[in-house]
């Protein structure tokens, strides 16, 4: 690192969100700003409005499906891999894992090397590129699930517990609660790799992005909306919906249906019991506690900057291992596809 240069000189949270002056742009704002570095598509790092917005390809494509009447001129797209120069910055994107289009923004000025990463997390997803470690001077970790408990299982095991809950109980249908974005199209890849065939069937509000992940290359395999199904009893289908949809009166035209819920907060029992879910499925798309310690040794950073979540708990982790962390507190950030 810059001996001479602090990092917390040239990029630091705002009420605006994560500034970085010498380039005069935010990341991952949280209100329209005239120019934003998106690090993905969820809505508490993507929003409307901006001047500018530069992403993936991928991450745009996401934003016009969800932001109506974006301008083509306020998109300036980036493929993983490439540089662009704004202010006196060095902007990259590197793949994040989270989602597709997800990406940590790699940020270098006067010799020293900052890394966002957005969210992110180390198991292998076939809808999105895998995280890469990116060596750096100061790295930004999420800490959504930074704690010992926090450990996710095999997505493939929790994936037999679904099926083998709709063999157990065939006459049934199962309803599975998954967030628009990212979850619903990686539980379909997870069904589709498991040797589940058949049909699956989609709450409406999913068809857009799971449209668009199949236009970006990403096979669904046989999807349908349920509202074009003609003469479906749904008995034994297994039918994907938004979590909130699980309790609502769009539920009961199912057959004794078996609510289920897939995210990482699913370890916690009273989150699933809060969630109606009778069958939780521990299926999360961030970095569980050893995943996050294990990246902070792969990046090799001797700062780290942690946020959104459990900071205190990674900080001192960090701590220990010999880094210089602390929590940044950004303001803003949700429970969004977790």
């Amino acid at each position: 690192m810059t001996d001479t240069l602090d990092p917390r000189s040239w990029l630091y949270p705002t009420p605006r969100g994560l500034y970085c002056k010498p380039g005069d742009f935010y990341i991952d704002p949280a209100v329209a700003v005239p120019r934003a570095v998106i690090t993905h598509g969820h809505g508490d790092h993507a929003r409307p409005g901006h001047r500018k917005a530069l992403a993936t390809p991928e991450t745009l494509a996401i934003m016009r499906t969800r932001f109506e009447g974006m301008a083509d001129t306020s998109q300036q797209p980036l493929k993983y891999g490439e540089s662009v120069r704004i202010g006196e910055v060095d902007v990259e994107l590197a793949p994040a894992g989270h989602i597709l289009g997800s990406a940590q923004a790699v940020l270098a000025f006067k010799g020293q090397r900052i890394v966002v990463s957005g969210d992110f997390k180390r198991r292998p997803d076939p809808t999105c590129p895998p995280f890469e470690p990116i060596p750096c001077d100061v790295f930004i970790t999420e800490a959504t699930f930074a704690l010992p408990v926090f450990h996710h299982p095999s997505d493939m095991g929790e994936i037999g517990k679904l099926l083998r809950s709709v063999a157990t109980f065939p006459e049934r249908t199962h309803l599975v609660g998954v967030y628009a974005l990212g979850k619903c199209q990686r539980v379909i890849k997870l069904l589709r790799a498991a040797g589940w065939d058949k049909r699956i069937w989609l709450h409406g509000s999913l068809m857009a992005l799971c449209k668009l992940y199949q236009e970006q290359g990403v096979d669904l395999g046989d999807i349908a909306h349920v509202g074009d199904a003609i003469l479906e009893t749904f008995r034994g289908a297994i039918v994907l919906c938004p979590p909130s949809a699980l309790a609502d009166r769009w539920s009961r035209r199912f057959a004794d249906p078996v609510p289920a819920v897939c995210s990482g907060w699913m370890r916690v029992r009273a989150r699933a019991r809060q969630s109606g879910a009778e069958l939780p499925l521990i299926i999360s798309d961030h970095a569980d506690w050893g995943e996050l310690c294990q990246t902070l040794k792969d990046v090799g950073a001797p700062k780290v900057w942690v946020t959104h979540g459990r900071e205190e708990a990674l900080v001192h982790m960090a701590r220990s291992l010999g880094i210089d962390a602390e929590a940044l507190h950004l303001a803003g950030r949700e429970e969004e596809g977790t």
